[in-house]
């Protein structure tokens, strides 16, 4: 069964085409215009062992807000088509994951019923050319996107871009762990018999 989905999204504001693939290998061939961005995006396709293919084309002149956010709406598109009908999934996914001095934990349900709670306080405003109040923004957009109820919290840390990638390494974790297809679940993993 091929779990890969290709999605393209084109406004006014960003222009771009995505490629994922759950079963892959961690190979990423990212370009957002965003260096940290390009970075956060390569780690979670690497830690969750998924293919991603990315361009962006983004409003950059007038800040990055348009750019992560439509990207979150992407890649939640990407996850949720690549997903199908969820048969035989584990659907439930968490990690804990240290880097240096933070801790992050991300938990996710891919329930259908699109939720986010997200906890973390950042000490400074920017890394690189990515504002960090958009580190909640991406995940909400992926959130409501893919359906997914996800988790974020910064257990503790210092360094913004330790927690933010501590951030999408756990949530790379935790969603390669939800997407596992487990031969014990037949069906759907849910005792409504629809997600």
């Amino acid at each position: 069964m091929s779990r890969i989905a290709k999605v393209s999204r084109n406004t006014s504001e960003t222009q771009i085409e995505m490629e994922l693939n759950l079963d892959g290998s961690g190979k990423a061939a990212v370009d957002t215009g965003i260096g940290f961005f390009d970075h956060m995006l390569i780690s979670f396709a690497k830690h969750g062992l998924f293919d991603l293919k990315l361009s962006v084309s983004g409003d950059l002149h007038v800040d990055c807000h348009h750019t992560i956010e439509d990207t979150g709406i992407v890649l939640g598109e990407a996850i949720k088509q690549a997903l199908g009908e969820k048969k035989s999934i584990k659907r439930y996914g968490n990690f804990m994951l240290p880097m240096d001095e933070a801790l992050v934990f991300c938990a996710i349900d891919l329930s259908g019923r699109p939720y986010l709670v997200f906890d973390a306080c950042f000490n400074t405003e920017r890394v690189g050319y990515f504002d960090t109040e958009m580190v909640k923004e991406f995940f909400y957009a992926v959130s409501y996107s893919a359906g997914m109820n996800l988790h974020v919290k910064e257990m503790y840390g210092e360094n913004a871009h330790h927690v933010i990638e501590a951030m999408f390494k756990a949530f790379a974790r935790a969603l390669d762990d939800a997407v596992t297809i487990d031969s014990r679940v037949k069906g759907l993993p849910s005792t409504k018999g629809a997600l």
